[in-house]
C-alpha cells in the first residue's frame, strides 16, 4: 500500500509563514532596543548588559507573566490586533513597578491554530510599541502554531518581563503608615480585566460589536478594544519625585480596585476609599445596566475606572497630584489610609487577594 509522504506542513504547521511573520515585524521590535540589548532579532535567547548596573548596592530583580484573557476574542472577532500588544505590555510591566522596579525587557509568547504573517506581525508591532512607551526592550519571543488545538483564526498571547530595584527603594506595604492618601489614575477604559463577564453581558443583551452605542461616541467593538493605558514611564516618574514622597502603588486589574489596594497595605490598617470622588465611565455603566450586574460584583471584577493607585504621604499628595497632571495622567484624591480599630472593623472591609494578608480597604458614599 503506497501513500504519500506526511510532512510538517501537511500536519498544519506552515515554518515559512513564520519566518515571514519575523520579517514584518523586526523593525517595530529593534526600536524598542537600546545599547544594552546585544544580538539581534531571532536568537535563542535575548542578552541584555547589565553593565550600567554596577552602581546598585544591593539590586534586586522584579519579575512578572500574564496574558490579556479573554479580550483576545474581541480583536479576533473584529479582525484588529494592533492594540492587544498595549493590554499585554500594560498587565506585565505595569505590576513590575508597583515595588519601583524599572522594567528593563520583555519577551512575548503566541500561540495560534495558523500562522498568518500579517496578523501576528501586527500583534507584535503593538507588543513593540507598547514597549517603548514603557521604555522596555522586547528582547525576545515566539510563535507557536498549534493546530488542532486552536481554530485558525484563534490566538492567544501571553508575556513576562524583568526589572531591576536599589533593595532600599523598594516600595510597598512596609512603607505606608496611617495618615497617607490614595492618589488615583485614571484607567483608559476597561483594560484587560473582566472580559468574561463583559461579553456574557453582551451575548444576554444581543448586541453587536458593530453596533454604534450613543454614550461612547463609537461602535460597541471600539469601545471594547481600547488598549490599556500603560502606566509604566509615568509611575517610576512619579516615584522618583522626592516631593511626592509615594509610599507604594497598586495596580488595578482582577479583583478590582479594593482588593488590590488591600494587597499594598500592611496589617492593621485600613484605607477609606470614596467612590463620590470620580464618575464612572461609561462602559462600566452600560455593562451594569445591560447585565443588571449588582454594584459588588463590579466592583469585585472591574477597575471602574480607576488603573492604578499611589499611596502617599499627606504632605506629598499636591506635589503628586501635580506631577501627574504635568505628565498627562488623569488623576485625584480617591482616599486615605487609617489605623483599624474596632468601629472600622465591623464595616463591610475587603480584605485582600492572591493570598496576600495585608491591610482592609472600604467603599463608601455612591458614585457621582
Amino acid at each position: 500500500m503506497t501513500s504519500e509522504p506526511l510532512t510538517y506542513a501537511a500536519a498544519g504547521v506552515d515554518t515559512e509563514a513564520g519566518d515571514k511573520a519575523v520579517e514584518l515585524m523586526k523593525d517595530a521590535v529593534r526600536r524598542t532596543h537600546g545599547p544594552a540589548v546585544l544580538g539581534g532579532v531571532g536568537g535563542f535567547a535575548g542578552l541584555y548588559d547589565l553593565s550600567a548596573f554596577r552602581r546598585y548596592r544591593r539590586p534586586l530583580l522584579a519579575t512578572s507573566t500574564d496574558g490579556v484573557g479573554t479580550k483576545v476574542a474581541i480583536a479576533q472577532a473584529m479582525d484588529v490586533h494592533d492594540t492587544i500588544g498595549f493590554d499585554l505590555v500594560g498587565m506585565v510591566v505595569d505590576d513590575i513597578v508597583v515595588v519601583g522596579a524599572e522594567p528593563l525587557f520583555m519577551t512575548d509568547y503566541i500561540a495560534t491554530g495558523k500562522v498568518v504573517p500579517e496578523r501576528i506581525a501586527d500583534v507584535v508591532r503593538g507588543i513593540a510599541q507598547a514597549c517603548e512607551v514603557a521604555g522596555t526592550a522586547l528582547v525576545g519571543g515566539e510563535t507557536a502554531e498549534h493546530p488542532g488545538l486552536l481554530a485558525p483564526d484563534e490566538y492567544d498571547v501571553a508575556g513576562a518581563a524583568t526589572g531591576i530595584v536599589e533593595a532600599d527603594d523598594v516600595l510597598g506595604p512596609e512603607r505606608v503608615r496611617p495618615g497617607d492618601v490614595l492618589v488615583a489614575m485614571a484607567s483608559s477604559g476597561l483594560h484587560s480585566n473582566g472580559y468574561s463577564l463583559v461579553r456574557a453581558v453582551v451575548r444576554h443583551a444581543g448586541w453587536e460589536l458593530d453596533r454604534h452605542v450613543e454614550e461612547f461616541g463609537r461602535t460597541l467593538g471600539e469601545e471594547l478594544l481600547e488598549p490599556t493605558r500603560v502606566y509604566a514611564s509615568d509611575v517610576l516618574a512619579l516615584a522618583r519625585d522626592d516631593a511626592a514622597q509615594v509610599h507604594a502603588f497598586t495596580h488595578v486589574t482582577g479583583g478590582g480596585l479594593a482588593a488590590n489596594l488591600a494587597r499594598v497595605l500592611p496589617e492593621g490598617t485600613v484605607a477609606t476609599v470614596d467612590r463620590a470622588s470620580w464618575e464612572v465611565p461609561p462602559v462600566f455603566r452600560v455593562v451594569r445596566e445591560l447585565g443588571g450586574v449588582p454594584r459588588g460584583d463590579l466592583e469585585n471584577t472591574l477597575n471602574l475606572g480607576v488603573g492604578m493607585v499611589a499611596v502617599v504621604a499627606a504632605e506629598g499628595a499636591d506635589a503628586a497630584l501635580a506631577r501627574l497632571e504635568n505628565l498627562g495622567v488623569p488623576a485625584w484624591v480617591v482616599g486615605t489610609v487609617d489605623v483599624l480599630d474596632d468601629a472600622a472593623a465591623g464595616a463591610d472591609l475587603v480584605t485582600g487577594t492572591k493570598g496576600v494578608r495585608g491591610g482592609a480597604v472600604r467603599l463608601v458614599n455612591d458614585y457621582r
